[in-house]
């Protein structure tokens, strides 16, 4: 099972949700050879909910994942941030991150994040699998914080962004707070549109359509790390991919339209 742990639905937060470009972007996950991903959509993003609502109606749901039409598992998630810097993945059921969601609305400005600790505190109330990403991007700090506190954590994002621009330094700073922590350390891409899909992966020896088959899987280690050869070259098309449909949104534009055959807002 070929898989991305750091993905997202949509080009940026403050866009507004479009059903074509979803769909586009799913294809694409599938062109890039990915059986699974996990959708860590930004818990401040606009629609959060739209978002999550019209992949519900568009998949059959099995055990925790919601399986599209071609074949793609996506296992439901969010990145939130916290008052100390830095960002948290929560993977877990449909319905617990929808609640989770909910119940942060009241910290979703940037003023008003949790800090780590009462963000923890939440979600040790749900069955999610709750990690760090990209822990050393900075402005972020959680790798600062105490070690009990880190301790709560069950996985680390080898981020897939950071590779790009610094392997040697991710890769040694990652392993060693997993391996201080004694938490698998998995990889996510980090995409908010499909030229990134597949610059690293996580590829499991065994299929998992549940967070807690998931968490056992990573957890004996039944999974290797694949970064692309192309890995440096995706992500900096992808930044100014990015940079430029936001432009061209900015400027009344349909970047959608550039996209797909169908702008269906």
């Amino acid at each position: 099972m070929r898989l991305d742990f750091h993905t997202h639905g949509k080009l940026a937060k403050k866009l507004p949700f479009s059903t074509a470009y979803t769909d586009w972007l799913f294809d694409e996950a599938r062109r890039a050879g990915l059986d699974a991903l996990c959708l860590t959509e930004h818990f401040n993003t606009l629609q959060f909910d739209d978002l999550y609502g019209y992949l519900s109606s568009v998949s059959r749901r099995t055990q925790d994942v919601l399986e599209l039409s071609n074949g793609l598992r996506i296992f439901p998630g969010m990145e939130t941030d916290v008052a100390e810097g830095g960002h948290i993945l929560s993977i877990g059921p449909l319905e617990a991150i929808l609640e989770l969601n909910r119940r942060l609305e009241p910290y979703k400005e940037k003023r008003k994040f949790l800090p780590f600790a009462q963000l923890m505190d939440l979600f040790e109330e749900y069955p999610v699998l709750v990690g760090c990403g990209h822990p050393y991007r900075a402005p972020g700090h959680v790798p600062e914080l105490p070690e009990e506190q880190l301790r709560r954590l069950q996985f680390l994002d080898l981020n897939g962004k950071d590779l790009a621009l610094d392997r040697s330094r991710t890769e040694e700073l990652t392993y060693a707070l997993g391996q201080r922590l004694n938490i698998p350390v998995v990889s996510g891409s980090d995409t908010h549109q499909a030229v990134q899909y597949g610059c690293v992966t996580t590829v499991f020896q065994r299929e998992a359509r549940s967070v807690s088959a998931l968490k056992a899987e990573m957890d004996a280690g039944r999974y290797e790390i694949q970064l692309s050869d192309t890995a440096a070259a995706q992500v900096r098309t992808a930044c100014l991919l990015k940079r430029s449909l936001k432009e061209i949104h900015a400027l009344g534009g349909d970047y959608v339209s550039i996209l797909t055959k169908e702008a269906i807002a």
